[in-house]
């Protein structure tokens, strides 16, 4: 379809359409709803809340309190909530062996909360470095992350998710292979129902540096472990890459992909909606977060703007929704 022709000033005049709140909201492109929002949560081992000190206004939640979360979700008309672990120090170790504990703080917060609102959907992080004593995503032979071995531990994690209840598994990993590994998988389980949100485009990013220490992860580096994460996360630079990423998760049974990241990545957001035409979300990780908080409380912007101007962005971008730790708050000023 052509766009109309456009009329020459002064019989065209675009700031008609912006004169009342109502016309606005008549002509609005894109539009933003608790619909829209994933709420991004941390569960620890304890008991009660323990605020995150580079996150203003999150904290840490016990399974308990996880259960109450998910019933505000429900009364907000949220969704679905991504659930992250934070286990403590003394029970990582190098192959983060506590990922498949059926018996874990994950497998724990998924049936404490399937109980208290089932119709609220769970999102499981299927990756080590919660987990791992050298804070990375996957296990470590002769100084490498090596791609094979890691998979078949994410299997494991990701099974034990499954059976727990959880909904979708969201491997954030970034191993080559692993999304047709965790398919199969559940089809052996006789677990197809569940679903699949891969990390297709994960950008090794510093962006990640409030959440690791949400999670208490391990310090990289430390025993002959890499210094960053960029072998297996992609290149900031690169946008053809991240399609050919998505695409490979897609051919290997993802039901809905990601992009992390968000903001600095809308457009690799939108060319994977228009190459792709997949249900796709962006994830408006810690970092993003940390820095709007951050202008907000030295009062250099409006925090409440701010978090829906942020989170719309998503939606003109094309995402189906967005990961987001403002979820409550957001779905609370869009009227919930």
């Amino acid at each position: 379809m052509s766009p109309a022709p456009l009329a020459a000033y002064p019989a065209l005049r675009l700031r008609r359409l912006r004169q009342a709140d109502w016309i606005r909201r008549m002509v609005r492109e894109s539009v933003l709803t608790p619909a829209d929002l994933i709420w991004s949560m941390v569960v620890h081992e304890g008991d009660g809340e323990v605020p995150v000190a580079s996150m203003p206004g999150v904290s840490r939640l016990s399974v308990k309190e996880c259960a109450k979360a998910a019933v505000e979700a429900r009364k907000l008309g949220i969704p679905a909530i991504a659930i992250f672990p934070h286990i403590d120090g003394s029970k990582k170790d190098a192959l983060g062996s506590q990922a498949a504990d059926p018996n874990g703080v994950i497998a724990n917060a998924i049936k404490a909360m399937k109980d208290a609102a089932p119709e609220v959907g769970i999102m499981c992080d299927v990756a080590l470095d919660p987990f791992t004593d050298h804070g990375h995503d996957g296990v470590i032979e002769n100084g490498k992350i090596a791609n094979d071995p890691t998979i078949e531990r994410l299997v494991e994690q990701g099974l034990i998710q499954a059976q727990a209840g959880c909904d979708i598994l969201a491997p954030s990993d970034m191993m080559d292979g692993r999304c047709a590994a965790l398919r199969t998988a559940l089809e052996g389980a006789g677990l197809q129902d569940t679903m699949i949100m891969s990390y297709a485009a994960k950008f090794a990013s510093a962006f990640y540096g409030p959440y690791r220490d949400a999670i208490g992860s391990g310090k990289l580096g430390t025993g002959g472990a890499p210094i960053d994460k960029k072998t297996y996360q992609m290149d900031s630079a690169n946008t053809e890459e991240a399609l050919r990423e998505v695409a490979l998760d897609i051919a290997e049974g993802a039901d809905m992909v990601m992009v992390k990241p968000g903001m600095p990545y809308l457009d690799i957001v939108s060319r994977v909606v228009e190459t792709f035409q997949m249900p796709t979300f962006a994830f408006q990780v810690s970092g993003e977060y940390a820095m709007i908080m951050a202008a907000a409380q030295n009062g250099w912007i409006d925090e409440e703007r701010a978090i829906l101007e942020s989170l719309g962005a998503f939606k003109r971008a094309g995402a189906a929704g967005v990961i987001t730790y403002f979820a409550p708050r957001a779905a609370k000023m869009l009227g919930a």
